[in-house]
């Protein structure tokens, strides 16, 4: 699991490939993810936005942003926690993802970008 903390906010992700879902020959290769998001800190934040910056093996880098995560924009109490589930596909059998969150503070509404660690998307049969 990858894991890195910006102001108390801890985000981990796990990455797997979905070898029943991709198309080499269409060069589709699926990848699912499992992010927890650990608010660590001693305030109540809301998470607003997403950045995400997606490169294949090829060099080739795309920008996917928008509102909340999976339609919903959670707010993470101090001590909580906030989970989800969601996938990519590259051209490439391997590549890597990373971004950022946009939040606030509930209470003073300052808003912060909590950075997603960078994590590679690697097929199975890659290093087999």
């Amino acid at each position: 699991m990858d894991s890195l903390t910006t102001k108390g906010i801890d985000i981990n992700i796990a990455a797997v490939y979905e070898p029943d879902s991709s198309n080499p020959q269409m060069e589709k290769y699926i990848f699912s993810y499992h992010i927890e998001i650990h608010n660590n800190s001693k305030a109540a934040v809301q998470l607003l936005d997403r950045h995400w910056i997606i490169v294949d093996a090829d060099n080739v880098r795309r920008e996917v942003k928008g509102p909340g995560v999976i339609g919903q924009q959670p707010v993470i109490l101090p001590g909580g926690m906030h989970t989800y589930n969601s996938w990519s596909v590259l051209r490439t059998p391997l590549g890597k993802m990373y971004g950022s969150y946009g939040m606030i503070y509930v209470d003073t509404k300052e808003a912060f970008q909590a950075k997603i660690p960078a994590f590679k998307l690697i097929a199975d049969f890659v290093y087999n």
